[in-house]
């Protein structure tokens, strides 16, 4: 007992008990999402949720992991994981080996369970940025020494998923990159730069794939096109639009009913709107506010620059997942398929976050929480015996 209170010492239980109160709040609303489409897909109501289940408890293993590996040894490990996953990215283009859905390869099947690897690169990235920066901090300020070994990886990442195709990976990744780059001390001229070429880029590529741009196009007007490329964009602000003040209650979105795609993963938060409707919407927000805002605190209070990054990273990864995915459901950016963590339907999502919690509670356990000062006990001054 001892033992466990030393080690659960500095623990931010908060970040735990939040992350569980998401992983179980989604487990519902993928049930409540899904359960009628699995019907008529598959035969199994369950289907959504039974892997989903099993994803959460894949993930509480690795949460649990994570909690009680000590980070500072993870640096180790930071080459190792850009090569698994280039290794990874790179197979599951490989016809025959990489499972095809709607045109993208995404997903390899392993023991009969689907992993996206492009997940495990976002987990991979933050490592190594974090690990690379901390090696010799002042590197950080040349360009060449700095800053591109980390566009380099960022930019092998980015072409593998860019095959597959999958836009939204890219661009949380370059966004991550981006942003752990800013946080490690990039000079301001070479953020400029940088962020002048990524849009410049995003353009560019919107450009020359007819889809992309035609979802931009959507966009601007969804009701130009409202039975095919505008369809799912208008259902979801449908689905938004009916949840109201307090929603239509749980279990109980007409827009799941075969109307709005996609409704149990990239667009939950719309059912989510809907059943629960506009406090339901607060609170999950809220709740994630809440997550990020620990996070950025264990950053801030952690001794050593490796942790500090990292946690920030982690951090960054899951405001950054959450931004574009809320904004693209309400139609306030082109839309673009991402998950939200804790909520779509997805094993790889979901042991990733649990997993990147759980690195962010082993760092808490090495942080003086900001703010505390250890309280010492001042010395007695013990008058002297007359000899």
């Amino acid at each position: 007992m001892k033992g466990f209170k030393e080690k659960t010492k500095n623990l931010d239980f908060s970040i735990f008990i939040v992350t569980l109160v998401l992983v179980c709040f989604g487990l519902v609303m993928v049930f409540s999402a899904s359960y009628y489409y699995a019907k008529q897909q598959f035969d199994d109501s369950e289907y959504f949720f039974t892997k989903q289940v099993i994803g959460a408890l894949v993930g509480l293993a690795g949460l649990i992991l994570f909690t009680f590996f000590d980070y500072r040894r993870l640096k180790k490990f930071y080459i190792a994981g850009i090569v698994i996953s280039a290794v990874l990215l790179s197979v599951v283009l490989v016809p025959g080996v990489g499972r095809t859905l709607n045109g993208s390869s995404r997903w390899l099947v392993v023991a009969g369970f689907s992993v996206q690897p492009s997940e495990i690169a976002k987990f991979a990235l933050v490592l190594f940025v974090a690990a690379f920066i901390s090696k010799k901090p002042q590197r950080i300020k040349s360009f060449f020494r700095g800053v591109l070994p980390v566009l380099l990886v960022a930019g092998l990442f980015c072409g593998l998923i860019l095959k597959q195709p999958n836009f939204s990976m890219v661009l949380t990744i370059a966004g991550l990159a981006f942003v752990m780059l800013i946080i490690g001390g990039m000079r301001a001229r070479h953020g400029m730069l940088l962020g002048s070429a990524g849009v410049a880029g995003a353009m560019a590529l919107t450009v020359i794939e007819p889809y992309r741009l035609r979802r931009l196009l959507v966009f601007i007007d969804p009701w130009a096109d409202p039975s095919d490329a505008g369809y799912q964009l208008i259902q979801s602000l449908y689905a938004i639009g009916s949840g109201g003040l307090f929603g239509n209650g749980l279990g109980h979105s007409r827009q799941k009913y075969l109307f709005l795609p996609y409704r149990e993963s990239d667009f939950i938060f719309a059912i989510i709107v809907e059943e629960l409707g506009f406090v339901g919407a607060v609170v999950v927000v809220g709740l994630f506010f809440f997550l990020i805002y620990r996070g950025i605190r264990v950053a801030l209070s952690c001794p050593d620059m490796f942790g500090s990054l990292l946690a920030a990273g982690m951090s960054s990864l899951l405001a950054i997942q959450v931004l574009i995915n809320i904004c693209v459901v309400t139609g306030s950016i082109p839309p673009t398929g991402i998950s939200l963590p804790f909520f779509s339907a997805g094993s790889s999502s979901l042991v990733i976050c649990m997993s990147a919690m759980g690195v962010l509670l082993n760092i808490s356990r090495s942080c003086t929480p900001v703010g505390r000062v250890k309280r010492q006990t001042p010395k007695r001054n013990t008058p002297k015996r007359a000899a």
